[in-house]
């Protein structure tokens, strides 16, 4: 998503790390191009005019221009001002009061809420909490079904909505029907309507009154850039929201939005949707969003994502095996499952630092379709064979390739690299390996 601005700060910055010492007037010269690059972005022009006058103040300071590297003084302030603009920190949901707390999902009508209140179940699950969902939308026919079949598909219970309802009695009676079946959130899939409008406002508010809500949340289209934050706006004027989940942010979308709700509105992002699948929502964290816009990765969520789908127990067991070089193509397809789980590869390189700014990266898209055929011909061996890769002769490669929807060149290629692989372990449990053993798993 923000590809191209990084793109251009990258630029700026490598400029003026170029020239050694900073002026003023070099200074001015390298805002300018930030100015345009934010306004590029859909950036809020008020947020970009106020943005430049902070980070020309702090850039003009003593501590910068008498530093060794003023031009990573710079890029530092950039850091710390990108991070404040789009809220210093993390804010979680507020789930606080008497069980079953109320999460209501409000917006426009297209913007994303019955799927982001799928999405929010399943983070709300993962955390321990109990969901329960609300189809509270009586006017767009699909909407209940919607919703209906997505708690299906999670196995998390859904109130029995019927078209002919009042939308209030619905969360109402729905608040009573959670209690009863052990569920402590609601989640309140609201209707949206093309535009804002005093109908849709006056639903909405009867609906917080009678129901008292522990947080709303305004879920924005990414996509539609400064719109997002006008509407974000309105709701806020109306309903005094609670934060907001921007969805789509792995569309086109420029940035503008994620950059700007938080100074026009003073309420943070929460969450983002960062795919259609329903475990793509993802906890905002500013100062992540700063640094991957700046290239510098984001290891924090990588380790986050890396940590919720291992399991301890495998990786003791696989270090042991590394050790010994036991190491199978059993285990080998374990780890391409646990890979995929944790997202696209050409999303997780972006998270290591530095690989942003790599050249060959810029346009390097990795072909996540390879680990499923490699997954594919793996399942396709015996048992035995995945656990003795030497008894695969030509005839065991033919039938593999054939069962695997591959060609036996496929076969061949994985089997050839695996076996670079396990030498390459071999000499480092001879030598470089022991230094690896302190806790430290080479992959």
């Amino acid at each position: 998503m923000f590809e191209n601005l990084s793109d251009k700060l990258e630029s700026v910055f490598k400029k003026l790390k170029g020239q050694g010492k900073l002026t003023e007037k070099n200074i001015d010269e390298g805002l300018r191009e930030v100015r345009i690059a934010l306004l590029e972005a859909d950036v809020h022009f008020r947020v970009v005019k106020r943005f430049i006058a902070d980070v020309r103040e702090k850039a003009l300071g003593q501590e910068v221009m008498t530093s060794l590297t003023p031009g990573q003084q710079v890029v530092k302030v950039v850091n710390e001002q990108l991070t404040t603009l789009m809220g210093d920190r993390h804010e979680a949901l507020n789930l606080s009061g008497p069980r079953p707390v109320a999460v209501m999902l409000v917006g426009l009508q297209g913007s994303g809420k019955t799927t982001t209140s799928g999405k929010l179940a399943v983070h709300l699950r993962n955390e321990g909490r109990k969901p329960f969902l609300v189809p509270a939308d009586v006017y767009r026919p699909a909407a209940i079904d919607q919703l209906t079949k997505l708690g299906a598909q999670l196995s998390v219970p859904v109130y029995g909505s019927q078209p002919d309802m009042d939308p209030v009695d619905i969360c109402l009676e729905a608040r009573v029907a959670a209690q009863l079946a052990g569920c402590d959130t609601l989640l309140l899939d609201t209707a949206g309507r093309l535009h804002i409008d005093e109908e849709l406002m006056g639903e909405l508010a009867r609906i917080k009154k009678a129901v008292r809500p522990s947080d709303i949340l305004l879920v924005a289209d990414a996509m539609t850039g400064q719109d997002a934050v006008n509407i974000a706006a309105s709701f806020n004027d109306a309903l005094d929201i609670g934060g907001v989940v921007l969805s789509k942010m792995d569309g086109d979308a420029r940035g503008g939005a994620a950059l700007s709700i938080k100074a026009v509105t003073g309420k943070p992002i929460k969450f983002v949707g960062v795919g259609e699948k329903l475990d793509q929502l993802e906890a905002f964290h500013p100062d992540r969003m700063a640094s991957t816009i700046l290239g510098m990765g984001d290891v924090l969520t990588l380790i986050e994502k890396a940590q919720s789908v291992v399991d301890e127990q495998k990786a003791v067991e696989l270090e042991k095996k590394l050790r010994k070089s036991q190491f199978t193509l059993e285990d080998f397809r374990d780890q391409l499952i646990q890979i995929r789980k944790m997202g696209s590869l050409s999303d997780l390189l972006k998270m290591i630092p530095g690989m942003g700014k790599m050249k060959q990266m810029k346009h390097f898209d990795v072909d996540d379709g390879e680990l499923v055929r490699i997954e594919a011909i793996i399942n396709s061996m015996t048992v035995k064979e995945r656990r003795n890769h030497n008894i695969i002769n030509g005839s065991r490669r033919k039938r593999i390739a054939k069962g695997s929807g591959t060609r036996v060149q496929d076969v061949n290629s994985l089997l050839k690299n695996y076996t670079q692989v396990m030498k390459m372990m071999k000499k480092m449990n001879k030598g470089g390996m022991r230094g690896m053993n302190r806790g430290m798993m080479p992959f």
